[in-house]
């Protein structure tokens, strides 16, 4: 039985292009790299040279279930939520709840007014970065120079 050509898969409420490989195709999932991708397919057993358009509905069933499994058979460090504030678990966050929990923790660290707290709230480089040419906000100027004085003609 030949398999129909899907345009679009829809795994994880995102709509992912069926003409891309499976492990390129899910790496448009918030929260899933490369690495994860390739983990998650691995586990799936699902051929990553093959176009997602063309999975079976049981190959994509068995990437939901991969993905949905991530967290308890993936390492430490591999998650993408380690060592959860409120928890204390390692977890795998996906989709909008990656934004969400990236939001509450600038929320905290303002909040607490932690240095990095500071730097979010005056929106300044957080992460030690150089910002004197950098990271301007606002109207930018360019390098400001000294008027340059027109040379005077020596008189013959």
């Amino acid at each position: 039985m030949a398999q129909k050509f899907k345009h679009i898969v829809r795994i994880k409420n995102t709509n992912l292009e069926g003409d891309k490989k499976v492990d390129h195709a899910l790496t448009g999932i918030d929260g899933i790299g490369k690495n994860v991708a390739k983990a998650i397919i691995k586990d799936s057993e699902v051929d990553p040279n093959e176009r997602i358009g063309k999975l079976s509905e049981d190959e994509i069933e068995e990437i939901n279930q991969a993905i949905e499994n991530f967290d308890s058979k993936a390492p430490g460090w591999m998650v993408n939520r380690q060592k959860d504030y409120e928890t204390g678990e390692d977890k795998h966050l996906l989709g909008s709840k990656v934004e969400v929990a990236e939001r509450q923790d600038k929320d905290r660290m303002k909040k607490i007014s932690s240095y990095k707290g500071v730097r979010h709230k005056r929106g300044q480089k957080v992460r030690g970065q150089k910002t004197r040419s950098t990271g301007r906000g606002g109207k930018t100027v360019g390098v400001k120079r000294s008027e340059i004085q027109p040379e005077e003609k020596e008189e013959e």
